[in-house]
């Protein structure tokens, strides 16, 4: 069997692909964004939470693309952990009460400055990480004055593939989009 190629299907108006160019990390709050935001809490105090694969995905792409993901969240659970290390996510910071405190030093190891950076958040204590970002991303259901400042909102809801289309447009502003999708044609696993 012949191996064709795939023309993409996803395509982001060109104005949008410019505002996130340069980007090299991003930042992703957990509950709301790669969760719908509910929390089913048990009888024993557990709490479950279900994420999306095609996050996951996106997520461990923009890895190889080359963009740094990195998870700053306002809880900490076993759950979200596991979740984060099962992904290779090797920058995540929990339960801060603070994200902008949390991110400050974390950026500052990477090298990076705000303007190289992504954030997506769906909730007030995003909007300090948000609006300092140079790119500024926000789940179709997340609140109104999140919607309001972000540069992108999704057609996505949180915890339903909103991470994914963030991912995607990223990686295609970064040009690295078809490489990855046509890698995926052949092997799973980046060629190796």
């Amino acid at each position: 069997m012949a191996l064709t190629a795939i023309n993409p299907v996803i395509h982001f108006a060109p104005e949008l692909l410019l505002a996130a160019q340069g980007i090299r990390a991003a930042i992703f709050d957990v509950d709301g964004v790669l969760t719908d935001g509910r929390l089913y809490i048990g009888e024993q105090g557990e709490v479950f939470k279900a994420f999306s694969t095609l996050d996951g995905h996106g997520l461990k792409l923009l890895t190889q693309g080359g963009i740094v993901p990195v998870v700053i969240t306002g809880r900490d659970s076993p759950a979200v952990r596991r979740r984060v290390a099962d992904l290779g996510i090797a920058h995540a910071v929990y339960g801060a009460g603070d994200k902008l405190a949390a991110a400050t030093p974390l950026l500052a190891s990477l090298g990076l400055e705000w303007t190289q950076v992504a954030a997506m958040g769906d909730d007030w204590p995003d909007l300090p990480l948000m609006t300092r970002a140079g790119f500024a991303c926000a789940p179709a259901n997340a609140h109104a004055e999140v919607r309001a400042i972000a540069r992108h909102v999704t057609r996505a809801e949180g915890g339903h593939g909103a991470a994914r289309e963030c991912c995607d447009l990223l990686l295609t502003a970064a040009g690295r989009y078809v490489e990855l999708l046509h890698g995926h044609l052949v092997t799973l696993d980046g060629g190796r």
